[in-house]
């Protein structure tokens, strides 16, 4: 029973699944049956299942027949409307074909005419579409016909550029025409072309500016001259605008100068600017800037090798500068016109090698010059020379410093040219005081040097002043040298407190150098007198004094006040004290001079035996020429001729002392000495006459006090005095040594003795010089004992 159960629950199972088999095979597309069907083969049941499909089948027949027998009467109706409607076609037929033969033949023009409107269309397709192309070769054709113009006039860079276009944007666009592939062939060889022509023309161009660098460079300085000019009348314009201003115009010049052989744009000058891609290109733009470069370094070092006779004019410099600058000029214009043939790098390079060059030439060529207006010149060239070259950018702080230098060469040749000028003048004055004879004379010398003297103006004319031609022309001289100074400092971009010390450190040198040298040589020459020494004092003291006013003048040019902390001070003061201070003493060494010649006139008869009643001739004259002489001294400083006066006395004195005690001198007669004592006297007068003033009472009479105790010593024959007294304090002949009494003594002695022999017959005589010959041999043995016991 339970084995039933199982099987009708089985095939109630079975049942179920080909159920739904069947529906899954009406509700699923043929395609995709196979798995379904797959399924039922797959099972034990697939006969069972076989029979439900026929089943199923036989049930689905009956509807479609019950259906059909539903609708079949709608069907008949439907023919019967069809069969109506194929009449009414017909005719409708009949009726189109009818209106279809009378529109063909009443639109038969009109098909001819759209026949040709068709034609006409396609005509004007294709003219269209050839007027595209033709547009489209046209630019290619106008830039081929461009470049071969620009090839024939060698415009080189517009070339390359249009070459460029031509090959990368035009041809690309119609490469398919036969004639584009006859251009892409031919771009190589036209490349070529353009790089041969170039390398021709750049060599001519090269050798262009190498000619005409002179010629740029003097219009570009002559332009910087110009504007300088400008700037210096109108203040207020800005030094900037200027120099671009002067930029600009040696562009034009510099277009101008290399017109027929040079590129004179961007377009013409940068044949080497065209940035291509290409390998070949690339090195072929090398290939020129390396070509280009390595010809100007040549250039360069050719321009930069001055003259050997540069130094001895200015057109020497100045052609030398005109080639530098033109040189640079091109530089810098190339630089701002091309794109890759030279660049800022290789620009400084140059410079720095040229500046190095140039300074080391001019620091050579510079110090063979001796003239100071040439030094002068050659530093305002140089100031033009770098004006010019900063307009441009290259910097030229180096060339100020090396002026700096050359501004210590310029104050020396302009002290040896000042030597000369003070030369002529101390050489050409008469050394008298200037005599005015009018107000107009009289204004002029105070015009030319600062003096003051109101005893002086209210005397009438005829008057002198007291100094000579020379310190007016020394003082305007002095000026005239610090006008040089300072117009060497102009234009080298210094403050005024600098310019100041330089103007005061060349004017010491002037004063304590060549000034002084002057004045000592004139000082110094052998045929100078007196007279020429008494005023060169006077004129120094009156120099010394106007130092003050120079150190105005200074500050009124440099507008530096002298109180200016590090401002240097003038030492004129301490020249002309030491030039005055040499000829006082050669003043004092003249006299002396003059007192040696009169002195060797000097005749003396040392052996008379008359008295004679007057002085000796030559005193005499000796006597006269110092009062003369120190007549002449009243413009002195009142020190100076007192001195001087004293120590012509002292010479005086110890010449006379020198004549009595010479060695040549064996005897000598109380007679010989009383005539010295004349002598002495005469001298003593002029002492005491005050030849000088200013001396105390006997001062000057001192200087003759060692001749007066001695005369007077043997001529009064006071040995017992001198003998007792000696080294008292207040002894009566205290200045008269006992080496020179020894001395003087026994050259008497000696006279004495040899005239007893010569009168030997007159016993009375010989007794009387036997004891004056024992009293002398007493006081020599006394006189030696002083000497033994003074020198232990």
């Amino acid at each position: 029973m339970e084995r039933g159960k199982m099987a009708e629950a089985e095939s109630l199972e079975t049942a179920a699944e080909h159920e739904r088999i069947l529906r899954e095979i009406e509700s699923t597309d043929t395609a995709c049956i196979g798995p379904t069907l797959r399924s039922v083969y797959d099972g034990e049941e697939h006969g069972r299942f076989m029979e439900k499909l026929e089943t199923r089948i036989r049930n689905h027949d009956r509807e479609i027949e019950k259906m059909c027998n539903f609708h079949y009467q709608g069907f008949v109706d439907s023919i019967t409307e069809l069969l109506k409607v194929r009449g009414e076609a017909q005719k409708l037929k009949n009726q189109v074909t009818d209106t279809n033969r009378k529109l063909q033949h009443e639109g038969k023009e009109l098909v001819i005419a759209m026949e040709e409107l068709k034609q006409c269309r396609l005509q004007q397709r294709n003219i269209s579409a050839t007027v595209d192309k033709l547009m489209l070769c046209l630019p290619v054709l106008e830039m081929y016909s461009k470049l071969r113009d620009q090839m024939k006039t060698k415009r080189h860079y517009p070339a390359l550029k249009t070459l460029e276009h031509l090959e990368h944007t035009y041809l690309p666009q119609v490469s398919h025409y036969r004639f584009c592939k006859v251009m892409v062939d031919n771009i190589p060889k036209l490349r070529e072309e353009i790089k041969d022509v170039s390398m021709s023309d750049l060599k001519d161009f090269l050798e262009s500016i190498r000619k005409h660098s002179d010629k740029i460079g003097e219009t570009a300085m002559k332009q910087a001259q110009q504007q300088r000019n400008l700037d210096n009348i109108v203040l207020q314009q800005p030094r900037i605008g200027s120099k671009r201003k002067s930029k600009k115009d040696a562009y034009i010049i510099f277009d101008t100068e290399i017109e027929s052989t040079s590129p004179k744009s961007e377009q013409d000058s940068g044949i080497l600017d065209v940035e291509d891609e290409e390998d070949d290109e690339e090195g072929a733009r090398e290939t020129f800037e390396n070509y280009y470069r390595k010809q100007r370094r040549k250039q360069a070092r050719l321009v930069l090798q001055p003259p050997s006779n540069m130094h001895e004019t200015l057109d020497g410099y100045r052609k030398y500068f005109n080639q530098i600058v033109g040189f640079f000029v091109v530089e810098d214009h190339i630089l701002h016109t091309t794109q890759g043939l030279v660049n800022r790098a290789y620009i400084d390079e140059l410079w720095e090698m040229a500046l190095s060059k140039t300074i080391a030439a001019l620091r050579t060529h510079s110090s063979y010059c001796s003239d100071p207006n040439l030094v002068l010149d050659l530093k305002n060239l140089i100031v033009l020379f770098a004006d010019t070259l900063q307009v441009y950018g290259f910097p030229v702080n180096q060339l100020f410093d090396m002026l700096l230098e050359i501004r210590d060469q310029y104050s020396e040749t302009l002290l040896k040219k000042w030597a000369g000028i003070f030369r002529n003048i101390l050489d050409s004055d008469n050394y008298s005081p200037i005599p005015v004879t009018s107000e107009e004379m009289y204004k002029k010398v105070v015009g030319q040097f600062p003096f003051q003297d109101i005893e002086l103006e209210k005397q009438p004319f005829p008057k002198k002043f007291p100094f000579s031609e020379f310190v007016p022309k020394v003082y305007n001289q002095i000026k005239e040298f610090i006008y040089a100074c300072l117009k060497f400092s102009e234009d080298l971009h210094l403050s005024s407190t600098e310019v100041d010390d330089m103007i005061r450190k060349s004017t010491n040198l002037l004063l304590t150098r060549t000034l002084s040298n002057s004045l000592q040589n004139v000082i110094k020459r052998k045929n100078i007198g007196l007279t020429e020494l008494v005023q060169i004092i006077i004129n120094t003291t009156h120099l010394e004094k106007s130092c003050k006013y120079l150190e105005e003048f200074i500050t009124n040019i440099t507008n530096v006040l002298p109180e200016t902390v590090h401002t240097t001070k003038l030492y004129g003061t301490t020249t002309f004290k030491d030039a005055r201070h040499a000829a006082e003493e050669e003043i004092y060494t003249n006299l002396n001079q003059k007192i040696d010649q009169f002195l060797q006139l000097a005749d003396y008869d040392w052996m008379t035996g008359d008295l004679g009643n007057k002085a000796s001739d030559y005193l005499v004259d000796l006597i006269a020429f110092l009062r003369s002489t120190f007549a002449v001294f009243t413009h002195l400083p009142g020190k100076v001729a007192q001195t001087a006066c004293m120590s012509a006395c002292k010479h005086l004195a110890t010449s006379l002392m020198q004549l009595l005690l010479e060695a040549e001198v064996r005897q000598l007669t109380l007679g010989a000495l009383q005539q010295f004592n004349l002598d002495v006297r005469e001298c003593e007068q002029f002492a005491r006459s005050g030849p000088v003033p200013g001396f105390q009472e006997d001062t000057l009479q001192l200087a003759f006090i060692d001749l007066r105790q001695l005369l007077d010593l043997f001529i009064q024959w006071d040995w017992s005095t001198y003998l007792a007294d000696y080294g008292q304090p207040n002894c009566k002949y205290l200045r008269v040594n006992p080496v020179t009494a020894l001395t003087l003594l026994e050259k008497i002695s000696r006279e004495m003795k040899d005239t007893s022999r010569k009168n030997n017959m007159f016993a009375q005589f010989r007794k009387n010089e036997r004891d004056k010959q024992k009293l002398i041999d007493t006081v020599a043995k006394q006189l030696r004992g002083l000497i033994s016991s003074h020198h232990s």
